[in-house]
């Protein structure tokens, strides 16, 4: 019988793992806990922008909070950018990229 979603249930058990990581926003330490796939698209979007994982997910907390005045679940905030990337990287990495410039 062949199986529908193989291909998912099969990755292995470290792809979903949680990672728990401290980092500095705004001179603030703070922890941010995502599965192990995520911080793997944090790290290749970041390095698309020549920043650090660090780096990055400051700036992203930094005009989340510009945008919307709180961020109430910023790890979610984090799964939902590393989703926008999966969808279209080049053209997600070209856009932020311009706005830089602008």
């Amino acid at each position: 019988m062949k199986k529908m979603c193989e291909i998912f249930a099969k990755q292995p058990q470290d792809n979903y793992q949680f990672i728990t990581r401290s980092i500095r926003i705004d001179g603030h330490a703070t922890s941010v806990k995502l599965e192990a796939s995520f911080w793997m698209i944090l790290e290749e979007i970041a390095n698309a922008q020549n920043m650090t994982v660090p780096k990055f997910i400051s700036t992203v907390y930094q005009e989340a909070l510009e945008y919307n005045g709180e961020v109430n679940n910023f790890a979610s905030l984090l799964r939902c950018a590393c989703l926008t990337y999966a969808r279209q990287p080049k053209e997600t990495i070209r856009q932020a990229l311009a706005q830089l410039n602008t």
